[in-house]
């Protein structure tokens, strides 16, 4: 699949890179912050020792950094869009040409997976989208 990304989210992407040696594989752009998905096995050094390169990167944007590690998985890495929250299990259905990914989330950390104001979900449903095709994404 070929991503389409703003002018922007290539500046950002490249501005990230710069700061972290990492480059990220895409970026959403928002209002009050940016969304970037991080090569597999690379989070740790996109945030750095104690989160430091990701403040950062912060600093140097003016906006707030939110990253999600990449996955060759759909399942994982609509498990990864949602983390920190619990994820137990992702379950993908196709229906009438809709894919739909129903995750299973910890009572607990429900509240995590759906973020202030239903920004994490949110963010996961576009990234599961651009990334894989699916529609949606439920919590189940």
């Amino acid at each position: 699949m070929t991503l389409t990304l703003s002018d922007e989210a290539r500046r950002y992407i490249a501005a990230f890179a710069d700061a972290t040696g990492v480059t990220p594989v895409d970026c959403l752009v928002e209002d009050d912050r940016a969304v970037f998905v991080v090569p597999a096995g690379e989070m740790g050094a996109a945030i750095g020792p104690g989160g430091q390169t990701v403040e950062e990167v912060e600093e140097q944007l003016d906006t707030r950094v939110d990253l999600v590690e990449d996955a060759d998985d759909p399942a994982a890495f609509v498990a990864n869009c949602l983390a920190p929250a619990a994820v137990r299990n992702v379950t993908l259905s196709t229906q009438g040409g809709s894919t739909v990914a129903y995750v299973e989330v910890a009572q607990a950390d429900r509240g995590v997976a759906i973020g202030a104001g239903g920004e994490s979900i949110e963010t996961a449903r576009r990234l599961a989208d651009r990334h894989f095709d699916i529609d949606d994404v439920q919590l189940a």
